[in-house]
Formats: C-alpha cells, structure tokens, sequence
C-alpha cells in the first residue's frame, strides 16, 4: 500500500470512530487510553484499532505528541449492475467507472440491481459502506 491519502495527526487528538492508519492498514479506532506521565516523562497514549478491511485487532503505543498517518476517506456513490455471491459490480456515479466491491453482511438483502450504494475510497481500496437509495 502507498503512503498516499494520508495526513499526520496527533495521537493525542484521535478519539473514538476516528481512522488511522496502523502497519499500513486503514483501521477505526476502537479505544484510546491515556497514561499519566511519570515525573520526566510524556504521556502515552494506547490506541486500539480495527483493521477496516480484514478485522484485525491492532494495538500500538505511542507518546501522546507524536503524529500518526490517518487515512484521507472519499465517499463516493455508485450503482449496482450486477451481484455475484457476496460481490457487486457498480459503476460510479460521477466517472462512470465499473469495479466489484464485496457486499458486507449488514446490507446483504439491501444490496440489489439498481440500488444506490455509497462507497469510500481510502489508500486505494474501496469498501461499501452504505446503501444510498433503494430502487
């Protein structure tokens, strides 16, 4: 994965639901705890996270100042052509560009021909997130 689509941010700035990206992997941060510094020392910050594409749990610590790659996220909508299995093929509203995005479970009976989907782009991989508009 490129280093692209992302911007440094303060560890000590990320809350909850935020995006980070941990080992080159876009995750959402799941927990953040704060340590107090000892007498010379900063404070760490431990951050939970889980991987938004293979839902793996990713925990790292880190001292509250440093800065943590976030992934820069384009949401996006497209249409849905066709469904095979646990895949649809869509084609984006706007560039009119056709790829497969897999279906995540939650709208598996949502997620039909012609339906609206709003999908993000985040380091050059997308995922469905949500559908737009029923047909």
């Amino acid at each position: 994965m490129g280093d692209g689509d992302t911007k440094p941010v303060s560890v000590g700035d990320l809350q909850k639901g935020n995006y980070v990206v941990i080992d080159g992997f876009p995750c959402r941060v799941t927990d953040t705890q704060t340590s107090r510094p000892g007498k010379h020392g900063h404070a760490k910050v431990r951050l939970t996270a889980v991987g938004l594409l293979d839902d793996k749990t990713r925990v790292i610590v880190m001292p509250g100042h440093d800065s943590i790659p976030v992934p820069i996220v384009e949401k996006k909508n497209a249409q849905v052509l066709s469904i095979s299995g646990n895949k649809a093929n869509v084609m984006d509203t706007e560039t009119y560009e056709t790829f497969d995005l897999e279906i995540p479970d939650e709208l598996k009976n949502d997620c039909v021909e012609g339906t609206v989907v709003v999908y993000w782009e985040m380091m050059g991989t997308k995922v469905m997130k949500q559908i737009k508009q029923a047909t």
